[in-house]
């Protein structure tokens, strides 16, 4: 197998909501996926709508795996990521949108990372996202017109997540937005992981899920 590269779209949102919530993306939902691409052979680079360094939210220092993204190399790339205009989406074989609930407040409506999103699914690579990810996934026309949800099997942060967790700091809840675009939402028990799989498009529902996730990719990408 030839060497494969993901790119991941991480957002670049600071704060959120009208408390000025502090957030960026969740730590296991790149720590996790990229644990698994590592151990793949498969290489991770970074863009993001403005690139630079992106914020946080969700370490978890008892957690061996990001304490290991913690300590890496990636992060140090990931600290430096490339604006996503300046990439051309189809020199990877996939892209990747982690959570967090920054993309809530840049990814879900920039421009730049709808039509990245559109670029990657009409040029036939593997499009995922995890958690608040597939906030990137609305909105997104294809080249033939039609919307890329619409129809689609997808999982994301469920209704009943968000009402325990960013409600009151959330635009909208993304389950509904989905839904609202023609998607087949479905999800699990909150927290529980669940990975949803329809052709090229891979969504996790929250934080468990990305490592799974990763694991459906890696198998696509062999297949």
């Amino acid at each position: 197998m030839s060497l494969k590269h993901i790119l991941f779209i991480v957002t670049n949102t600071h704060f959120i909501g009208p408390n000025k919530r502090p957030t960026g993306f969740f730590f296991p939902e790149i720590a996790h996926p990229l644990e698994v691409f590592e151990k793949n052979g498969i290489a991770v680079e970074y863009a993001s709508p403005l690139g630079g360094k992106p914020s946080e939210d969700g370490y978890d220092e008892k957690d061996p795996v990001q304490v290991a993204f913690r300590n890496s190399k990636s992060i140090r790339r990931l600290g430096k990521s490339r604006k996503l205009s300046e990439v051309d989406v189809l020199d990877y074989d996939a892209i990747l949108v982690p959570g967090g609930l920054g993309p809530m407040a840049d990814v879900a409506t920039d421009p730049g990372v709808k039509s990245a999103v559109a670029r990657a699914w009409d040029g036939g690579l593997l499009v995922s996202a995890v958690c608040h990810g597939p906030c990137a996934l609305l909105g997104v026309t294809l080249k033939d017109g039609s919307s890329l949800v619409k129809g689609k099997k997808v999982t994301g942060f469920s209704n009943k997540e968000e009402f325990d967790y960013a409600k009151d700091d959330v635009p909208f809840l993304l389950e509904d937005a989905l839904v609202k675009e023609g998607a087949q939402f479905s999800s699990v028990e909150p927290w529980q992981p669940k990975v949803v799989v329809d052709g090229r498009l891979f969504t996790g529902q929250n934080p468990a899920s990305g490592g799974p996730m990763a694991e459906e990719i890696v198998k696509a990408l062999r297949g």
